[in-house]
């Protein structure tokens, strides 16, 4: 298939009220230090002005281990990943993994260039706190929510293309679930599509949920100026995807 031309300059509509709920920036990248939460919150919490500590994250394993003539023998493992830190408006955490960095930026989102450039300033920080020799998987997620007006369910209004009934049985949707993985012919990319219907919440109104997560299907050198070019590119199938899956009338609503 013909490699397909990302243009980072190509500008898109602007939407001030734009349904993000998430953005987060996901770098794998293995700490080649030796890492415990006390040397990382000595080293972190000096640095963090405006974040404030959250709590510190665990992974949990259980083993079986079965023998010819002996009974089985369980063994639970309580690992130490990381820690995360939370700024004061409560709309941003990082996260400083053992095996990676992860910026999430809560609604409201206020655009790139203030959300990439935290990003990439905190990343700065577990750079020179983890010494990581390369990155394994890099990852841009945006999670769109779009609210139906009360009493509406045509999705169709909203999402392009609509889910649909089987044919000649038209009946009303209790629940959909769309994923698709794209490939990027010419470029380390692929995208996660997942479309979805959030249940009522409070106000009794049903949301769609759109969900594109872009990221690296290889890994890539620590080189500061590349990894901001793939983000930029990231970010330009992120757009044409969030634009080619919803319609002209939703967009007139969050202008």
């Amino acid at each position: 298939m013909q490699k397909l031309q990302i243009n980072t300059s190509e500008e898109f509509t602007h939407l001030p009220s734009a349904p993000i709920v998430e953005a987060v920036i996901d770098i794998r990248a293995k700490s080649s230090v030796t890492l415990d939460e006390a040397i990382t919150r000595e080293f972190l919490e000096p640095r963090l002005e405006g974040y404030g500590f959250l709590d510190s994250q665990h992974e949990f394993s259980h083993q079986v281990t079965f023998g010819v003539d002996t009974p089985p023998q369980q063994t639970t493992k309580n690992l130490w990943k990381g820690v995360r830190f939370r700024s004061a408006d409560e709309k941003s955490i990082a996260q400083f993994n053992r095996d990676g960095f992860v910026y999430s930026r809560l609604a409201p989102y206020q655009n790139w260039t203030v959300f990439s450039g935290e990003g990439l300033r905190l990343w700065q920080t577990f750079h020179e706190m983890a010494k990581p020799e390369e990155i394994n998987r890099l990852g841009l997620r945006f999670i769109n929510r779009i609210e139906l007006p009360a009493g509406e369910a045509y999705f169709e209004n909203y999402i392009n293309p609509a889910p649909q009934s089987p044919r000649d049985l038209e009946l009303p949707f209790f629940g959909f679930l769309y994923q698709e993985t794209l490939a990027v012919p010419g470029h380390p990319y692929a995208i996660n599509l997942i479309r979805t219907i959030q249940p009522p919440q409070d106000n009794g109104r049903i949301a769609v949920i759109i969900d594109i997560d872009v990221f690296t299907v290889e890994g890539l050198e620590l080189e500061e100026k590349r990894l901001e070019e793939m983000l930029e590119e990231m970010r330009w199938l992120k757009n044409k995807t969030f634009f080619g899956s919803v319609t002209d009338q939703a967009l007139e609503v969050f202008k």
